[in-house]
C-alpha cells in the first residue's frame, strides 16, 4: 500500500490522460483564484500604492542588494519557518501542513506525469513520501482544526461550527483524508468502493482548489507580501508604526 502508486491503478477504470489534464485545470483554478481575489479585495491595488507611498518617504534609499537581502531574510522567516507565529504549536502546526502539502502536491504531480500506468514502474520512495506528506498535513491539520483553532481554544466554540473562513482547513482535510481512504479501499480490490471513494477524494480536491476566491487559500501568497514590503519601509525609514516600546520594570 505504501509502497505502489496509487494514481496507477486508475487505469482500469480512468485514463491517466484524464488525471493529467485535471491538475493542469485545478492549477489554473488556483492561478485563476488568486487573481480575482486581489482584484475582488484590492490587494494587488494596495500593494502597489503602498509601494508607491513608501518610496516617496524613504529617508534611505535601498539598492539590489538590500532587497534582495530583505527578501531572502522574508522567505527564511515568514515561509521556511513561519517566524510570524508566536505561539510554538501554531506555529508547529502550520509547519506540519505546510511542508507536508508540498510534499503531497509535488508526489501527486510527479507520480501522475511520471509514472502513469503499471508499465511505468515508481521509484519506492514516492509513494512513502506522498504517504508522509498527507500524515504530516492531516496530523498539522487536525490538531489545528480541533485543538488550536481561536474560536474553539479561546472562546470555547464547537469545532464543529464552521463559517467560511474554515472553507480551506475544512476542503484541505477532507481532500487528503479521502486520498488516504482512496488508497486503502484499492487494496481490498473493491471495484465500486474505489470508484466511490476516489470520486469523493476528487471532489473535495475541487473544492479545495476552485474555492481559492472564497477561501484562505490565497491568503498564503500575500503574507509574505506584506512582511517584505513592512521590512523595506523600516530598512527605507518610511515606516509609520510605532517601534516597540522598552520594557521596564519597577522595583517595588
Amino acid at each position: 500500500m505504501f509502497t505502489s502508486n496509487p494514481f496507477a491503478d486508475l487505469t482500469v477504470f480512468l485514463s491517466p490522460r484524464v488525471m493529467q489534464v485535471y491538475i493542469v485545470v485545478m492549477i489554473l483554478a488556483v492561478a485563476v483564484g488568486t487573481v480575482l481575489d486581489m482584484l475582488h479585495k484590492g490587494s494587488a491595488e494596495f500593494f502597489v500604492r503602498q509601494r508607491k507611498k513608501s518610496a516617496a518617504a524613504a529617508t534611505k534609499r535601498l539598492g539590489v542588494v538590500d532587497n534582495t537581502s530583505l527578501a531572502v531574510r522574508t522567505f527564511m522567516k515568514e515561509v521556511l519557518t513561519s517566524g510570524e507565529f508566536c505561539n510554538p504549536k501554531r506555529r508547529i502546526s502550520h509547519l506540519l501542513m505546510f511542508y507536508g502539502f508540498v510534499v503531497y502536491l509535488v508526489t501527486t504531480i510527479g507520480m501522475v506525469f511520471a509514472y502513469p500506468v503499471p508499465d511505468t514502474p515508481v521509484p519506492a520512495a514516492w509513494p512513502v513520501l506522498w504517504n508522509i506528506g498527507a500524515l504530516m498535513v492531516l496530523s498539522g491539520g487536525y490538531w489545528f482544526f480541533f485543538f488550536i483553532r481561536v474560536d474553539v481554544a479561546k472562546e470555547g466554540h464547537s469545532p464543529f461550527r464552521l463559517m467560511r473562513a474554515d472553507l480551506f482547513i475544512v476542503s484541505l482535510l477532507a481532500s487528503v483524508t479521502f486520498a488516504l481512504i482512496w488508497e486503502f479501499v484499492q487494496t481490498t480490490g473493491n471495484l465500486r468502493a474505489t470508484q466511490i471513494a476516489f470520486a469523493l477524494y476528487i471532489f473535495c480536491s475541487t473544492v479545495l482548489f476552485v474555492g481559492v476566491p472564497w477561501s484562505k487559500f490565497a491568503h498564503m501568497f500575500y503574507k509574505p507580501a506584506a512582511a517584505f514590503q513592512k521590512r523595506v519601509e523600516e530598512a527605507n525609514g518610511s515606516s509609520s508604526l510605532p517601534r516597540p516600546a522598552e520594557v521596564r520594570y519597577i522595583k517595588r
